[in-house]
């Protein structure tokens, strides 16, 4: 046998030994790759409000921003925050996101739901006619109020303040309208006070402070209201800061005020709440009236508990990879490393078993051959006879040819060696066992 085929491995051990773990290997972490973790959407669909609302228009930016990062943000318009939360809690719908105002729903009714944390304080603004100030909810026993339309968020929030402050449609009259239609009806004195729920820059209420005979009631009693419903937040509107030229409003309004939340499903895929959470950062931190520069988003909503990867967003920001990788790239290594880890406790034994398998392959050649030649040789007998000797003969250089045809690492030399020697002390054997049996067939 050459010396380059004794140097070089079969290329079927090694294929026999490599091959199958690492077949095991790849398929392991293709499965997990799949259905462990699996790669996020590249579109989800968040349900926003009314098409000129603020809802729309934050959801607006979060789509480019997120259409930066390759994902498709879907905005599907509804008529405000029920319609958002009911789409949320069907199992049918395929919205995944919406804005919800702080006090609507609850965990038991949505178990899965989660909040990514408020956004912006949204309050509370009850504007009315006449010389009397009016500075608690409860003075408006008897009179005709607009509390928004039916399933808006300004409705749901109007009803739970009145309640709490003794009034019902009982001792009052409630009129279920909203935004253009309730200022309409107050300035024509339809209506004595009107309840919206919106932004402080919003076009509707710098227009309603600037009206004659309309006032802002400013609460006295907001810090109490906000002990009585936990959601609320007690706001100072400073005097002057809608228009400081004509000083409105002209003294300090107190006024309550939840906050916008964002809710997800738990199936949304925690990459994607990053990326919606770092998109939420860049459009609400900027200081307003009410807000300080980066207080928003935060956890102020006492609903819906904070979802395990917002806590981690406030708490450290964003992932690792993201902050300095493309989006795709940072969710593939994400899932690389969270899929390698688990599965490098198995791998690992694997990859150590593979030299001992490739040992086990070529001994166990090596012992086949030994195991021919112990046959033969128990059958080799010193009265066998020349031609049995002949036939032994035959048999041997059968088994040294297959011998000779073996590939064998450098490692296992000496076994090869070995196994060639013997073979050679057989064949002496055999030939003086040979050429006794001449002699002594020509001495007969």
């Amino acid at each position: 046998m050459s010396e380059k085929k004794i140097l070089s491995s079969s290329k079927k051990d090694i294929f026999l030994a490599v091959g199958p773990p690492l077949i095991l290997v790849v398929g392991l972490i293709s499965i997990a790759y799949r259905y462990i973790d699996p790669a996020p959407a590249r579109q989800f669909v968040i349900s926003t409000g009314e098409a000129d609302g603020d809802y729309q228009s934050y959801a607006e930016q979060y789509k480019e921003i997120l259409k930066d990062e390759g994902i498709n943000l879907i905005l599907r318009p509804s008529k405000g925050t029920w319609e958002n939360m009911s789409r949320l809690k069907d199992p049918n719908s395929d919205v995944e996101a919406g804005f919800v105002e702080d006090g609507l729903g609850s965990p038991k009714d949505a178990p899965d739901l989660s909040s990514l944390g408020s956004l912006y304080y949204e309050p509370v603004w009850l504007f009315y006619r006449g010389n009397l100030p009016l500075t608690r909810f409860s003075q408006l026993k008897g009179k005709k109020v607009a509390i928004g339309i039916k399933g808006g968020g300004a409705h749901t929030l109007a009803l739970q303040l009145l309640k709490v402050s003794g009034i019902d449609k009982k001792n009052a009259q409630l009129q279920e309208i909203g935004d253009l239609e309730a200022v309409d009806a107050l300035t024509k004195n339809e209506v004595d006070a009107a309840l919206f729920l919106a932004t402080p820059d919003d076009q509707l209420i710098k227009k309603m402070m600037q009206l004659d005979g309309i006032h802002l009631m400013s609460v006295d009693q907001a810090e109490a209201v906000t002990r009585q419903i936990p959601f609320l937040h007690h706001l100072i509107l400073p005097h002057g800061v809608i228009d400081l030229s004509k000083n409105i409003p002209d003294h300090d309004i107190d006024l309550v005020s939840p906050t916008a939340t964002l809710l997800v499903r738990d199936s949304l895929h925690p990459a994607l709440v990053y990326l919606l959470l770092k998109a939420a950062a860049q459009v609400h931190s900027d200081p307003g009236i009410f807000e300080k520069k980066n207080e928003f988003p935060v956890d102020k909503d006492y609903q819906f508990p904070l979802s395990d990867d917002a806590k981690n967003f406030y708490k450290s920001g964003a992932p690792f990879w993201q902050r300095y990788l493309p989006f795709w790239l940072a969710t593939l290594v994400d899932r690389f490393i969270i899929i390698i880890i688990p599965l490098a406790a198995l791998i690992i034994p694997i990859v150590k078993l593979v030299p001992r398998f490739l040992q086990w392959r070529v001994k166990n050649r090596i012992y086949q051959r030994y195991g021919e030649l112990k046959f033969l040789e128990a059958q080799i007998q010193p009265d066998s006879g020349h031609q049995k000797y002949e036939e032994f003969l035959v048999q041997l250089d059968a088994i040294d040819d297959r011998v000779h045809r073996m590939k064998v690492p450098l490692d296992f030399s000496e076994f090869f060696y070995g196994l060639r020697e013997h073979i050679h002390f057989v064949r002496e054997r055999l030939h003086r066992l040979l050429e006794s049996s001449k002699i002594v067939d020509r001495k007969c």
